[in-house]
C-alpha cells in the first residue's frame, strides 16, 4: 500500500527545531496516513534531521503506533484469565476462520477488518470477551461469530 509522505509536509514545520517533538509528530503523522511505515519513519528522519533508528525505537517500543496498514473495523480478542479458561481460543479460532485470515495475517485482504489480540478488556464477567471498534460482545460462543460479523459487513451496503 504506497502512502503519499507529501501529506506530511504540511505538519513538519510546526515540529521542527523542537525538543521533545517525536511522539506527538508519530502521532500526527499516524492520524494522517493511518499508520507508520518504515518509509514514513525514513522520511521524517530525513526532514526533521532526527535518526532513523531513533524514530523507529520510538514507533515500535510504544503499542499505540501501528506499523502496518489496519482494517476499517478493529476486532479485540480479550485473552485474559477469565476469557482463557473461557475458550478465547475458541473464539478467535472462529473469527480466523470466518474472516478467511491465513496463518500470520491480522487484517483482512479487503482492509475490512483487523483481529488483534490483547491482555485484558476488563469486562472479565462477559467472558469470553471481544471488542469490535467501541463494540463489546460478551458471553460467546464461537457459534456466534459469524452473526456478528455480519452486522459489521452489511452496514457499509
Amino acid at each position: 500500500m504506497e502512502q503519499d509522505l507529501s501529506k506530511l509536509d504540511a505538519i513538519l514545520p510546526s515540529y521542527q527545531g523542537k525538543h521533545g517533538v517525536l511522539i506527538p509528530l508519530l502521532q500526527h503523522t499516524q492520524s494522517i496516513l493511518g499508520y507508520i511505515s518504515r518509509d514514513a519513519m525514513r522520511y521524517l528522519a530525513e526532514k526533521m534531521g532526527i535518526p532513523a533508528a531513533e524514530i523507529f525505537g520510538v514507533a515500535t517500543f510504544y503499542s499505540m503506533f501501528r506499523l502496518r496498514p489496519q482494517g476499517k473495523h478493529i476486532i479485540r480478542v480479550c485473552k485474559g484469565t477469565a476469557c482463557h479458561v473461557s475458550d478465547a481460543d475458541g473464539i478467535k479460532e472462529a473469527l480466523i476462520k470466518n474472516l478467511n485470515l491465513e496463518p500470520g495475517e491480522e487484517t483482512t485482504r479487503d482492509m475490512h477488518f483487523t483481529l488483534l489480540e490483547v491482555a485484558c478488556l476488563g469486562c472479565c464477567s462477559l467472558a469470553p470477551v471481544i471488542m469490535i471498534d467501541d463494540q463489546t460482545f460478551g458471553k460467546l460462543t464461537p457459534e456466534a461469530i459469524p452473526a456478528i460479523l455480519d452486522k459489521f459487513r452489511t452496514e457499509e451496503l
